[in-house]
Parts: C-alpha cells; structure tokens; sequence
C-alpha cells in the first residue's frame, strides 16, 4: 500500500468487503511475526479512504480493523447518536469494548458522552481552522466514525493526533463525573482525600473529590487494550502513537485537576476550610490539547524500542506524556477530497478583517470570497405597559457576510 502523501486510494472494492483470510488464527499467528515493534518493521499505512465503509461492515474482518478499528467503532457513537436504552449489542463497538461494556453495562450513557465530548469540542477548537473537524457531505452519509471525522482518525497526522487525545479525554471526564455523581457501583468520590489536610491552615480534605484514577484506568482498559491486543504489543508506528496520544489526553484530565475548597467559621470567618478535587471544565481541557497540538511532535514511522522524533538532530530531547506526536504531514485541507476525507474551505464564512485562522486570507487559501448582505430583523426596545402587556419596536439590521470561493 503506497503513502498517503502519493496515492489517492480508490473507493471500496468487493474484494476489500469479504472477509480477509488473514483473520484466522493461524494467519494472525504468522503476520503477528512480520513488522512488529522489536523488528524495526516500519509503521502501517494509513488506511485508504474507501476500506471506511468496509471496515464499518465487517471490523477486524478486513485488514483496515488492525489499528482503527476498536477506536473507530466507539467514536461512530458520537455520530449516530447511541442507544436510547442501556445495552452493548448495538452500540458500535469492538468484540473486546462489547465484553468490557457486558461486564458494566451502567457505564453504556458515560461512554456515549465521553464520546459526544470530544466530538464537540474537537469541533470547538477548530471551529475557525481550515480543517474543522469535519468531513464532506460525501462521508457523512457512511459509517459514523467516518462521518464524524473522515479519514483523518487513520492518517496519522496531527489532526489524529488530536482527534485520539481529545475524546480519550473525553472518556476519562465523563466515566469520572459519573462516579462522582453516584451513578456507578463500583466507585463514587476519591475515598483517599477523605482524610488529611493541613491543621496549622486550617483546612482538610472533604467533600466528594473526583476518582480521577478509576477514569484514568477504565479508558486504558477501553481504548489501549483493543490496540495492543490486535497488533500485538502495539506493534506499529501508527498503533504507538495513538496509543501515547490517548494517554495524551489522560495526562491533560490530570494535570489540569484543581483544588475547591469552601469556608467553615462564624459569620463566614472562614477558620476552617473544607476542600476537594475536582476536574477542570472540559473547555479548559480542550484549549490545554490545542495548545499541544500546536506544538505536536513528528516521530520516525519507523520503531525500535521506543518512539523517536524524526529529526535525528532533535533525537536527544526527551518526549514527554502530555506531547500530541504524529507521523505524516498534514495536507493544506484547501480544496474538498472525498478520497481523503477532506471538506476543504469552499463556503466557509469568513472573517474580512481578521489576521487569523479564521481571516479570508488564510482560511480561503488566497481564492477570495464572496460578500452577500444578510438582513436581520429581531425584537427590540421593549417595554411593559400597565396593564398587562409588552410593546416592541421591529428593528432591521444589514450585515455583510463573507464566504470563500
């Protein structure tokens, strides 16, 4: 399979929708001995836009359900909206992520959300970027991984990048805030801060502080495992990184955990203080991974012992837990490519006088934009008149709204 960067791929072909012969145990035993992690074998290619409807038909059996697979399934959640009612046979997951659901049915609406979450705040960040975290109208009407975020949950770029660590993020807010608020058996708040503090500051731990870990650890559970387990011990360039991207994500939940407190004293003297942990707001989580993203790091796609940052100069610097890592280079997201999965700009609202991302100049690729005016007519100047009623008067406003060509 050639490169992203030098093939378009063609769309599915009946070939790619049968069952792959490779999925028999003795096939996973002898491909499990080629490119894998001790061997230096270089990083899977990233999947070809057309293998998304086949993968969304049969999951693990085609050759695409190596890496993507188990994480494509949970995000199609976002997409398609769930299951109205408890159950783990038809939301979109994996074997594995069934068994795990099976086993904590209750967690079902926690999962959906954890994926809806990083579903809108992916768009969010984005909302003003050249790519917006979107697909073409094409892919929106396949699979619903694939009409969440098109080909770029496979490309390895930072997109990806961003794409895993946010709604690995995502998961660990909403399993944790679920535990806080009683909705779970098997956790509730942080039973370890429930005593201690500081007597000489007058404060100590109380209250329901949020079980970051139990989070933390169910997400490793539902998102790393599936991936080690089919690719051996994350046996590929592509695998490696989504897997230390989704612990990205985890890393930024934690990192970002804050202390409430609140005061205990006559007239509100505040001599004691009652305090907690709580988790940041997911906004603020996301703003934390944008920032990474902006200063992501391209890895060699090809893996020894550990990952290793492209430039060989650079090789020395450490890379750290909380660092968004991709392989390939991102494309400019200019022009629409349904083969690759990218909207491109054309019809964009843009902003005139902005220098930005979200300026005319950037965002339509220097095509130029049209400018239509849009006339606007609302309620205003209200008042309550005795007795009983309210008079408005009907305001128009003209306002110029400009879109790329």
């Amino acid at each position: 399979m050639k490169s992203l960067r030098t093939h378009r791929f063609p769309a599915c072909s009946p070939a790619l929708s049968r069952p792959d012969p490779a999925s028999s145990p003795r096939s996973r035993t002898q491909r499990r001995g080629r490119g894998s992690a001790a061997g230096g074998g270089r990083a899977a290619a990233p999947l070809p836009a057309g293998t998304w409807r086949c993968c969304a038909e049969r999951c693990g059996a085609v050759r695409c359900g190596a890496v993507q697979c188990g994480t494509m399934w949970w995000l199609g959640i976002a997409a398609a909206g769930g299951p109205e009612k408890p159950g783990c046979a038809s939301p979109p997951l994996s074997r594995r992520q069934q068994d795990l659901c099976r086993q904590k049915p209750e967690l079902v609406p926690a999962i959906r959300e954890g994926a809806r979450l990083g579903l809108r705040e992916c768009r969010s960040q984005f909302r003003h970027e050249r790519w917006d975290c979107r697909s073409p109208p094409a892919a929106r009407r396949g699979p619903a991984a694939a009409a969440a975020f098109g080909h770029q949950l496979s490309s390895g770029t930072k997109e990806t990048a961003f794409i895993y660590a946010v709604t690995s993020a995502g998961l660990v807010h909403s399993v944790t805030r679920s535990c806080s608020a009683g909705n779970m058996t098997e956790c509730s708040c942080d039973t370890n801060l429930r005593h201690g503090g500081s007597a000489s500051e007058g404060w100590h731990w109380g209250g329901c502080s949020d079980d970051i870990h139990y989070g933390m650890s169910f997400s490793r559970k539902f998102l790393d495992v599936p991936m080690k387990n089919v690719t051996g011990k994350s046996g590929s360039g592509l695998a490696a990184m989504n897997l230390h991207n989704n612990e990205a994500g985890r890393q930024a939940v934690a990192k970002l955990m804050s202390v409430d407190c609140r005061c205990h004293g006559v007239s509100g003297s505040c001599a004691v203080k009652t305090c907690w942990k709580t988790m940041s707001s997911f906004e603020k989580i996301g703003r934390f991974l944008k920032d990474k993203y902006e200063n992501s790091i391209q890895i060699s796609d090809r893996l020894k012992k550990k990952l290793r940052r492209k430039e060989k100069s650079q090789r020395k610097i450490p890379i750290g837990k909380e660092d968004l890592l991709y392989v390939n280079k991102s494309p400019n997201y200019c022009v629409e490519d349904q083969n690759l999965g990218i909207p491109g700009t054309q019809g964009r609202e843009c902003n005139r006088t902005s220098e930005g991302p979200d300026g005319c100049n950037l965002l339509c690729c220097g095509r130029g934009y049209n400018t239509h005016v849009v006339r606007h007519v609302e309620r205003c100047e209200c008042k309550f008149v005795w007795c009983c009623y309210v008079r408005c008067r009907r305001c128009e406003t003209m306002t110029d709204v400009h879109t790329c060509k």
